[in-house]
């Protein structure tokens, strides 16, 4: 009897990876190690239910034919689900399941496709079963040999001015993928040259766009319901909260810091369209309930005075005084046109009244010559300069703080958490600041302020008198112990001992 044939291993492959053309969801269960000890995916079992549900959509979406055109599938979606492990599928299954496929990959940023998106890709490309048929390499992933050119997908960084990369898609009579990642901060010239492109006849077309729904204008909002291209787009909204494995304590910490129904919330949670073209950063009833409260504090609490020095001609310098919760009793003092020395002077004479134990100056642009002079008018206090624009440090609230990108946006965070307890003037001025200014978010989703000389594009005012409180979370100061000596002055206790406190010690 003669011996049975052996079948090529390589063969059998290629034949079961083709068999999973129009089935995404087949391709990444059989594609990937799932649940093999000894490999990163050893604890894991598969997708998660809404990323079968988006792979299902993509597969009707092929086999039926039913959207004009391209296939265009749109996910906007909260923090944390596994979207970029999504987006990695998608490609290598793409570029598996079809020969000679073309893709292109863009991102909001070169820097989330350089640092995010691409080495997530480059994760799954490692575990792919059928990674030796392709060379991944910096900004690519081609199939070896002679179709290098022919069969490949492109990581691509945009431009306004020079959108050639996106007019150039085309792969007739083959299958040609378009990924958008973080899709909401995608420029629409890039979105129109795009969809100019995808115009091959008798070719599998497939665009995907990806990302948390930041901004309620542009093309991405309009691939949603109300939007004027919504009938053209397959869409999911993922709520970070429906979805296994996502990080339950941050999310709650979210909603405790912004509230449920907050842009924040509905933007990096519920995977929601901000109710505005833009986020505001500290909401209206926070500030009205802040200046109804009670000003509430103890004698022992050290009293903190923050400086804001005005830049500008129209600008003003601001002196601010807190004490724990209180930052009412001792009223905010405004200066237009003094120069430094009269400035520093007016310092040291406010802070000598009240019984500063620390003093916070704004030591950018001509601040640094303030907080000079003040050091050497008051030798006994803590006088120290904060840079806006510095690293944040993290002191303040214990750790409570979301991700921030500055130090200006860790103390205007640390104000906001504090402002649900503490007690302000009731200035229009203060409010008008607290509540006009808007914020997003950098490459690695920390929270980044609107910059002051766009809120006066926008015909705001610079928010002097908001720094000014805000400076006085710059550091934390120890309460006073119970043994040390008071004197009044002014109606307000002063510490009368020299405090040896360092804020930058420990760095």
């Amino acid at each position: 009897m003669a011996a049975l044939a052996k079948r090529d291993p390589e063969a059998e492959l290629e034949e079961a990876i083709a068999s999973f053309r129009h089935d995404p969801i087949g391709f990444v269960e059989f594609a990937f190690p799932w649940g093999e000890e000894g490999t990163e995916l050893a604890d894991e079992q598969g997708p998660r239910a809404w990323q079968r549900e988006v792979m299902d959509d993509v597969s009707a979406a092929l086999l039926n034919g039913d959207l004009e055109g391209a296939v265009r599938i749109a996910v906007a979606s909260g923090h944390g689900i596994g979207k970029s492990a999504l987006v990695s599928w998608m490609l290598l299954w793409a570029l598996s399941t079809f020969p000679q496929t073309k893709a292109t990959i863009t991102a909001n940023t070169g820097d989330q496709l350089r640092t995010k998106t691409w080495p997530e890709v480059a994760k799954w490309y490692h575990l792919l079963i059928c990674k030796h048929w392709f060379t991944f390499e910096a900004t690519s992933i081609s199939a070896k040999g002679s179709r290098a050119k022919t069969w490949r997908c492109d990581a691509v960084t945009w431009s306004e001015n020079n959108t050639s990369a996106f007019a150039g898609l085309h792969n007739k009579g083959k299958r040609l993928v378009l990924v958008f990642d973080e899709a909401s901060e995608i420029a629409d010239k890039v979105w129109e040259v795009a969809q100019g492109a995808l115009t091959d006849r008798d070719t599998e077309l497939i665009w995907l766009a990806f990302g948390n729904p930041t901004v309620n204008t542009g093309r991405f909002r309009e691939c949603f319901a109300g939007g004027r291209f919504a009938h053209r787009w397959r869409q999911r909204q993922i709520d970070s909260r429906t979805v296994d494995g996502t990080d339950t304590v941050e999310i709650a910490q979210w909603e405790t810091d912004w509230g449920e129904d907050s842009d924040f919330f509905r933007i990096r949670v519920k995977g929601q369209f901000p109710r505005g073209g833009s986020m505001q950063f500290i909401d209206g009833e926070t500030v009205d309930a802040a200046m109804r409260r009670e000003a509430v504090c103890h004698l022992r609490q050290a009293l903190v005075m923050g400086v804001d020095v005005a830049r500008f001609g129209e600008d003003q310098s601001v002196l601010t005084f807190r004490r724990g919760l209180d930052a009412r009793t001792v009223p905010t003092l405004k200066f237009r046109g003094l120069d430094l020395v009269t400035l520093s002077g007016k310092v040291a004479e406010q802070a000598m009244m009240h019984g500063a134990r620390a003093i916070y100056i704004d030591e950018g642009g001509m601040g640094a010559g303030v907080v000079d002079m003040v050091r050497k008018m008051l030798p006994g206090v803590l006088v120290v300069g904060v840079n806006f624009g510095g690293k944040a440090d993290r002191y303040m609230m214990g750790g409570d703080l979301p991700l921030v990108a500055d130090k200006a946006a860790e103390i205007w965070a640390a104000m906001r958490l504090w402002l649900k307890t503490g007690a302000i003037e009731n200035d229009p001025e203060l409010k008008a600041e607290l509540t006009g200014r808007q914020y997003g978010f950098d490459t690695h989703n920390a929270i980044r302020l609107e910059r002051k000389e766009d809120m006066k594009k926008r015909g705001l005012a610079s928010p002097d008198v908001a720094d000014g409180l805000a400076l006085t979370f710059a550091y934390p100061v120890a309460d006073m112990p119970d043994d040390t000596r008071f004197a009044t002055q002014g109606g307000h206790a002063a510490q009368m001992v020299e405090s040896d406190y360092d804020p930058h010690a420990d760095l």
